[in-house]
């Protein structure tokens, strides 16, 4: 790596728009991001309209149709050669446009999926997309945090940064600020080595806090330079490409091989090899799955879309299919539960206590423990709890320490649930204040005996409300110690229990109904929580969670893995859970055969995140490393949206699995009629024109109609899908098969019968034709749905059916009643009789099929 110890940067650490407090205002970063762009990296990924027109024009089915307007050209049929020409334009500009809307969803939802950042802007803590941040920018990070830019550090408090993206080193650095003047020119050393101000782009905070300015980004900063890529959203879902591989590959084989036979049959039997040619170009046509690929890519897309308007974020496509399977949803409870609006309900002194509604201020003992609480919060608070203790505090008159008055910060640590300031009084006197778990400060404390057993009926009278609890402590330091001389660990303090605080954070209303939604969809939803088993239990209750059964984390560590399986197979609560706690869990129901969906929040949930089959993150309260972990990430932390999410993800795929079913059978009965008339000597119905109509029909019934079906009325009351079934269980493909048989036998018949009584060429191609629309329409409304009534697959709301269907009327009614459209297509001009027999076969080919589908689904569901 170059040496850039002397490097120096072009933007200035201080100036008149940006300040320590206030930091740039909003028409100044506003200004700054119109000069330097987005803070990212360009993305091979991404498509431009370009890339999308060649690949489109390097697909199968348009060379097909720019060989058939070639063997048009050669006949002599320039007319046909044009038709088939702006056919062609037309399905590959149908393409284009969806493709072209995939990605702009996709692009929508990178910027979403991009690591949030907060930052000050116009005095006020806000947080942002991180490829919105510009240089100059005071941002804030804290534990768990992706840093978004290259910033230099003005505070620190027991910063640890994690540089192994940028080093390879995996042992985190310490972080200290800058000691220089603010204004300063920046010096920006090397990525590595303790005590650097400096903070790099694509770091990740591991404890601790910081304020920093920004200096560099996007292509400027230190990844930018050595050439990293940014991650984008995984847009392939690899689990149903090879679902589809072998229905795409067979339907290629048959294919060809029909096309080269009919044109040897049509050669050799009746002479002309050009329209030999056409006519197996006409059977290729009509066996191509060239709709799979498009299909898989549009539901993928506007699937992950349509979950991003339920607040949910879609970072792994292969997520959508896993939805539907799971069987598992193991939530915590803080935040996504509940409210996270909390609120003091309690305060529980070694000599008084308070409950929310008595008299504020409360009597002193009580004020004293607030008092230490609040000194042990930040004093700007993020956290809903310090939030909580900072407003009781101010409405009971007291006040916040000033912020040269800190001497350090003890961050949470794996090892000790608590926090701690040191704070410089009046006098130059040190004192400590710690807040945290009950049993970390009990051991900071060092209470044994009848104090510890006093404090635990404390906190389990307080948690049967349904009062989440933690502990204060206080210190006064030896008045000849040093700052300097301060422990490395809380541990090192001879801490004063102080008392308990309550908090009370309401249950979100709609949780009751979504718990009662998974119960009846075959989902056990599982509260995985770090409060005690009382208020645990009080929670799930309200929440509709069973209680039978409540799991602590001591009686985990006590099992092993056989009996953890029995317990976790009985249990639905589980208290004082660790963040290492959960990976076990997860692994626990894996081994089972679950499907597990994982909630978490944390740098140290990520393993179990990962771990779990769907690893679900908080958008609102979750650290960018819980994100990157996920499949999924909740944008406002709402256990409602999970149960939403599924809810869509089962609809997603059985969505796909109708579309699939229709393209199976809908290429059957063309194919049929392609192949027909060669083998009974009767004239041609279809020709390479009159397919590339039918495509227009098909594209954009097969991935804009299907994938705007609503969903089924059973779909949250039928168990979870086995996700080792395939995307077509063989039941469906035979029903798929069925469908377009019976198509084609009553398609065949009116052909056979019209050629045997005599009608003319043009006259029953053109009845057949109208059959086949008919017919095709019919397909889609019978595979709209699941169930079996005639009038459901006709009243269920979808404005793109609508539109289609007016569409195709339309157009089918030009081509057979206006003389120079039916010319075109080597039709006669059908009157309304004609046309009436055509639309009867169709519309009884969609009466027999919902007929057939209620015997055929009788004895087993779909």
């Amino acid at each position: 790596m170059p040496d850039r110890a002397m490097e120096r940067s072009s933007v200035p650490t201080g100036s008149d728009e940006s300040d320590e407090l206030r930091g740039l205002t909003a028409a100044v970063a506003a200004a700054r991001l119109r000069q330097d762009g987005y803070n990212e990296l360009p993305s091979a990924d991404r498509r431009n309209l370009v890339r999308i027109v060649l690949e489109v024009l390097r697909q199968p089915m348009f060379a097909l149709l720019l060989a058939g307007g070639v063997v048009y050209l050669l006949l002599g049929d320039r007319v046909e050669a044009l038709i088939l020409l702006i056919f062609a334009s037309l399905s590959v500009s149908i393409t284009i446009v969806q493709e072209s809307r995939t990605e702009r969803v996709l692009d929508a939802l990178r910027n979403l999926a991009s690591p949030r950042a907060t930052v000050i802007r116009d005095g006020r803590r806000v947080q942002i997309a991180g490829r919105e941040v510009v240089a100059g920018d005071l941002m804030i990070v804290t534990e768990g945090d992706r840093v978004s830019a290259d910033a230099s550090l003005l505070t620190a408090e027991d910063l640890l940064v994690d540089e192994s993206l940028l080093t390879g080193e995996s042992v985190p650095v310490r972080k200290t600020a800058s000691a220089g003047d603010a204004g300063a020119q920046v010096r920006r050393d090397a990525p590595g080595g303790d005590d650097s101000p400096q903070l790099y782009a694509g770091t990740l905070v591991v404890r601790g806090t910081g304020r920093a300015r920004v200096h560099a980004t996007g292509a400027r900063s230190e990844m930018g330079q050595i050439g990293h890529a940014l991650r984008g959203i995984e847009i392939e879902p690899a689990h149903l490409q090879q679902q589809l591989r072998w229905l795409v590959r067979d339907f290629a084989i048959v294919g060809a091989i029909a096309g080269g036979l009919v044109v040897v049959l049509f050669g050799s039997l009746r002479g002309s090899w050009l329209n030999a040619l056409l006519a197996g170009i006409a059977i290729g046509m009509s066996l191509l799955p060239e709709e799979f690929p498009l299909v898989i890519a549009v539901f993928m897309a506007m699937g992950a879309w349509r979950i991003s308007r339920a607040r949910v974020l879609t970072r792994r496509a292969a997520a959508i299919e896993t939805l539907g399977a799971t069987t598992v949803l193991c939530t915590d409870k803080t935040g996504t539960l509940t409210q996270n609006r909390m609120s003091v309900a309690a305060i529980v002194a070694p000599e008084a206590g308070w409950r929310a509604g008595d008299p504020v201020p409360p009597p002193e003992p009580v004020r004293r423990t607030l008092r230490a609480a609040l000194r042990a919060t930040p004093r700007e608070p993020v956290d809903p709890m310090d939030v909580a203790v900072h407003a009781l505090a101010r409405e009971a008159g007291e006040t916040v320490p000033p912020a040269s008055g800190q001497v350090r910060a003890y961050g949470l640590r794996p090892d000790l649930f608590a926090v701690a300031n040191v704070l410089r009084g009046d006098g130059g006197r040190l004192t400590v204040h710690a807040k945290g778990a009950v049993e970390a400060i009990a051991s900071l404390c060092r209470l044994t005996g009848d104090r510890a057993r006093a404090l635990g009926a404390a906190v389990d009278a307080l948690g049967e409300s349904g009062i989440r609890v933690l502990a204060v402590a206080e210190a006064a330091l030896d008045p000849t110690r040093g700052a300097g001389a301060l422990p490395d660990s809380p541990r090192g303090f001879a801490f004063e229990y102080a008392g308990l605080l309550g908090f009370a954070d309401p249950l979100r209303a709609n949780v009751p109904a979504a718990v009662a939604e998974c119960r009846s969809a075959g989902i056990r939803v599982l509260m995985i929580t770090g409060d005690y088993p009382a208020t645990a239990s009080a929670i799930a209750r309200e929440a509709g969670i069973d209680t039978t059964h409540v799991l602590t984390a001591d009686q985990l560590d006590a099992a092993d893995d056989a009996r953890l399986a029995t317990l976790v197979g009985q249990t639905s609560v589980f208290a004082r859970i660790r963040p290492a706690d959960k990976l076990r869990i997860v692994q626990s129901l894996k081994t089972a055969g679950e499907v597990v969906a994982m909630t978490g929040d944390g740098v140290n949930d990520a393993p179990a995140i990962k771990a779990a089959h769907i690893g679900i993150a908080m958008g609102g309260r979750g650290t960018d490393v819980a994100r990157e972990a996920s499949s999924i990430v909740l944008l406002d932390d709402d256990f409602g949206s999970i149960v939403q999410t599924i809810r869509l993800g089962r609809r997603i795929y059985d969505n796909l699995v109708k579309a699939i079913e229709y393209i199976v059978a809908v290429h059957i009965p063309i194919a049929g009629l392609a192949l027909t008339p060669l083998l009974l000597g009767l004239p041609l119905v279809l020709s390479p024109i009159h397919i590339a109509f039918l495509e227009m029909i098909i594209d954009p019934a097969c991935s804009l109609v299907f994938e705007a079906e609503p969903e089924e009325e059973d779909v949250m009351r039928r168990p979870p899908r086995d996700p080792r079934e395939p995307l077509l269980r063989p039941r469906r493909v035979l029903w798929a098969v069925a469908q377009g048989t019976v198509s084609f036998l009553l398609l065949a018949a009116l052909l056979v019968i019209g050629a045997r009584i005599g009608v003319a060429a043009e006259r029953l191609r053109a009845i057949v034709f109208v059959s086949l629309v008919v017919a095709n329409l019919s397909l889609i409304l019978v595979n709209r749905s699941f169930g079996a009534t005639l009038r459901g697959a006709v009243a269920r709301p979808n404005r793109s059916l609508w539109v289609l269907f007016g569409a195709v009327i339309v157009l089918l009614a030009v081509a057979v009643g206006w003389k120079p459209a039916a010319g075109l297509f080597h039709f006669a001009t059908l009157g309304w009789r004609a046309a009436a027999i055509g639309v009867a076969v169709g519309v009884v080919v969609f009466v027999l099929l919902e007929g057939l589908k209620a015997l055929w689904f009788r004895r087993a569901p779909p």
